[in-house]
């Protein structure tokens, strides 16, 4: 069975030179992926929260918000906390950067100027584990669709029963009940064990 054509991605690319950006989206077009620009860090933002992103590739020195008061903000958002990025740095950057960089929340870091193939191979690898990510989302909610679905299976089971036995044996009522609570403590959170 095919799982049919993989659809595009969306990166942010984010750079106050313009020079910087044509450079990654060069580097980048083969991924056949959705590249997407921002040159400041306050455009990063509004990117980010009008779409989603698989991976930021973000330079760290930019005028007004910088890379690294970027990447905080992005961290601190519910919608874009576990979005991964990557600083891109000059070789100039000090040891710690990386201790800032990582303290903050990227997963990873670059140095200018930039191995196409290497950076080609880590936005493919974060690539992928979004990619996963959404299938394991995907089947999650699909296992709770059907979990709900068999709950509602049961309780209509137990309103007939209710309805054409106006006798209905309290005892076999009871493990039906019984057992539906232990069928929604499986599907929905802090239900387990209740009786």
């Amino acid at each position: 069975m095919s799982a049919g054509p993989i659809e595009p991605c969306n990166i942010l690319i984010v750079d106050d030179m313009e020079e910087n950006l044509v450079a990654f989206e060069a580097v980048l077009g083969p991924l056949h992926q959705h590249l997407v620009r921002a040159r400041s860090g306050e455009q990063a933002l509004k990117a980010m929260l009008r779409q989603e992103f698989a991976v930021v590739l973000l330079d760290v020195r930019m005028p007004g918000m910088d890379g690294f008061e970027t990447a905080a903000n992005i961290k601190r958002l519910d919608q874009t906390k576990h979005v991964p990025i990557i600083l891109v740095t000059g070789t100039e950057a000090s040891a710690d950067y990386a201790y800032r960089g990582y303290s903050i929340g990227a997963a990873d870091f670059i140095t200018k100027p930039i191995d196409p193939w290497v950076l080609r191979t880590k936005i493919n690898i974060f690539l992928d584990l979004y990619r996963k990510n959404r299938q394991l989302a995907s089947h999650a909610q699909q296992l709770d669709a059907d979990r709900l679905a068999e709950i509602s299976r049961r309780l209509t089971q137990i309103e007939l029963l209710l309805r054409d036995s106006p006798e209905t044996r309290t005892a076999a009522l009871a493990d039906r009940v019984a057992e539906l609570e232990r069928a929604m403590g499986a599907v929905l959170p802090g239900r387990a064990g209740r009786p």
